[in-house]
């Protein structure tokens, strides 16, 4: 097993693997749009988000196979949803609430690590990213992107209300936090 520190391990093998898909990904969604092929290319950087998460957990985390994890959930996500904004697919309007919320997070957590506090995902955060692949997902499966529409367009907003729950949530807990450690000192 790697050193906790090391990025020399399976899982974030994987999580490096998934970053330079993105681009990939991202690509075949301006180029093509909804088809099956760019559907298997997201599909399996999904898988690679669960089995390097399943690893992680039998075999421990490292520090930078938690920072990278939810980064990479990031240029995923983002990068997928601009895509179809960029193709007419998603509405920017959504899709800016996410990435707001997103980068504020990723900001968050770079301010408070360099304290030495780690902002682990909570669970309602992960089932937040799944239903932002569920959205990505839904949007490059030609029979639902051609005849159910509402179906991506529900999803994605789903995703909205996932983000901006769990990003206050964040906050209530960081906030409570805080006011602990005031009013320790």
């Amino acid at each position: 097993m790697a050193a906790p520190n090391s990025v020399a391990n399976l899982a974030n093998v994987l999580t490096l693997t998934r970053l330079f898909a993105s681009p990939v990904f991202i690509v075949a969604i301006t180029k093509g749009g909804p088809n099956w092929w760019t559907f298997f290319i997201g599909a399996a950087i999904a898988l690679t988000d669960a089995a390097d998460g399943w690893l992680a957990r039998r075999y421990g985390a490292t520090t930078s196979g938690a920072f990278l994890d939810p980064l990479v959930d990031k240029v995923f996500v983002l990068g997928g949803m601009y895509a179809f904004v960029a193709i007419g697919q998603f509405h920017w309007f959504p899709v800016s609430i996410i990435a707001f919320r997103e980068i504020s997070m990723s900001l968050y957590r770079l301010t408070v690590g360099r304290n030495g506090v780690s902002v682990p995902a909570t669970f309602a955060a992960k089932v937040k990213v799944t239903v932002q692949i569920w959205a990505l997902g839904f949007a490059l499966i030609p029979p639902i992107a051609e005849n159910a529409h509402w179906i991506v367009t529900s999803t994605l907003w789903f995703a909205v209300v996932m983000t901006i729950w769990t990003g206050w949530t964040y906050f209530v807990d960081a906030k409570r936090i805080g006011a602990a450690e005031a009013a320790e000192s």
